[in-house]
């Protein structure tokens, strides 16, 4: 399965920023990690576990005892290349997507600077 065409939900999104920052782990393992106040159920974490695995998202590593682990099979660049992508083709292009940005505050001119800088760089 092409990377590329792994859509990911939100909380797959979540599950999958675990096992980057972890490399592999156990359901269990992703479950603690999981950041917020009130930490979703095991089965919760492990039913997203194998979707992801069917996906081709996350392939099985090892075994030890009854405990599965887990490693991501997709690079986090290729997620966030895609979904930057799905942005840019809801919103129409860079341009609004910028001017909504600089417009709410979340987006600094240096920020443009640099942006700016890179493009000259990149474009060499």
């Amino acid at each position: 399965m092409a990377t590329e065409r792994i859509q990911l939900t939100k909380f797959e999104t979540e599950v999958m920023s675990v096992l980057w920052r972890l490399g592999e782990a156990t359901v269990r393992d992703v479950q603690d990690a999981i950041d917020r106040d009130e930490r979703p159920a095991y089965t919760t974490v492990q039913t997203i576990v194998q979707r992801l695995e069917q996906k081709g998202a996350v392939r099985r590593t090892r075994k030890e005892g009854n405990a599965l682990f887990f490693e991501p099979a997709i690079t986090r660049k290729s997620v966030y290349r895609r979904l930057v992508d799905e942005l840019l083709d809801l919103v129409g292009g860079s341009r609004p997507l910028v001017a909504h940005l600089v417009e709410s505050g979340k987006l600094s001119l240096d920020d443009l600077k640099a942006i700016e800088k890179a493009a000259k760089k990149g474009s060499k």
